[in-house]
């Protein structure tokens, strides 16, 4: 077997089936399972190998004793992904591994103790706010705490130069452009879903021909590659990618935390981190975000 030292520090994924002695097409089953932590970069999954040997332990505690000794979740962050966050977790290092998925899906390995954060953004029509209804409902019996990460602006992504002339959800429909649409359950799916009851759209009046892409910059990609003519994520998707931006709502983005886990280190950790010079200007570069706030406790579970 090669030593570990053969290995980089973001192995693809034949890289991660020979570090981890399995076959390529279990790597694939545990990424479409979302089981390993991973991240995707210009449309190819690699694999953090810090992250992986972190992941490695954890599993192996857990088989030989059934638990941590400590009775807490794993540091593993779950839910939505968000680029500024999917940044800070690079530059933090190890210590937490990352399952990135939906909101939805977040809050369920949270509230089932498979996490110890969750990152989410979920508007609630009826309240018109953001996360904490939701974070009541699925985790009035877990010991944890939501904090602020960030308002981001959500918007329409286009192709550059917006060629087919795109200023509002109306001209979805005027123009037959092909929409990537995020998954259920995904804060992006709910708030797209939201605004076009708002603007007296029928979702089955979209030209939607794929399925759905799994995190915003997959749709942002979608619409590099040509796959796709538009679709809603952050802005900050649009910049990096240099493509076109519609904007059309202002959201949060908070993280969900198990206490025990927020006064380890490696989430004490991310929190200094975001407090930094160079998070604020990173944020500043990404765009679309607003970071005053961070840090804010916006609900205690009781």
């Amino acid at each position: 077997m090669d030593p570990a030292s053969d290995f980089p520090e973001m192995m693809d994924t034949h890289q991660v089936a020979s570090y981890l002695r399995i076959k390529e097409r279990k790597v694939y089953e545990l990424l479409k399972d979302r089981r390993i932590p991973c991240t995707r970069v210009t449309g190819k999954w690699l694999f953090p190998k810090v992250e992986i040997d972190a992941w490695l332990k954890r599993n192996s505690a857990s088989s030989s004793t059934g638990s941590s000794a400590s009775g807490a979740p794993p540091m593993v962050v779950a839910g939505s992904h968000d680029p500024l966050l999917e940044w800070s977790l690079r530059e933090v290092g190890g210590g937490l591994a990352v399952l990135s998925g939906s909101s939805s899906d977040g809050l369920a390995r949270l509230a089932a103790g498979e996490a110890s954060v969750a990152g989410m953004h979920l508007f609630d029509p009826d309240s018109g706010t953001c996360n904490v209804v939701q974070a009541r409902q699925a985790l009035s019996e877990r010991n944890v705490v939501l904090v602020e990460w960030a308002w981001r602006q959500q918007g329409l992504v286009v192709a550059a130069d917006n060629p087919l002339g795109i200023a509002a959800l109306a001209d979805l429909v005027r123009t037959r452009a092909r929409v990537a649409m995020r998954q259920d359950g995904a804060g992006s799916r709910l708030l797209f879903e939201h605004l076009l009851a708002e603007a007296g759209i029928a979702p089955d009046r979209l030209n939607v021909p794929a399925a759905p892409v799994r995190s915003e910059t997959d749709v942002g990609l979608a619409i590099l590659d040509g796959a796709a003519d538009a679709g809603l994520a952050v802005a900050s998707v649009a910049r990096s990618l240099r493509l076109g931006f519609v904007p059309l709502a202002r959201e949060r983005f908070d993280l969900a935390i198990h206490r025990q886990a927020y006064f380890e280190p490696p989430v004490q950790a991310l929190l200094a981190f975001a407090r930094t010079v160079e998070f604020a200007a990173k944020a500043e570069s990404l765009g679309g975000y607003d970071i005053s706030g961070i840090g804010t406790i916006r609900w205690n579970a009781p």
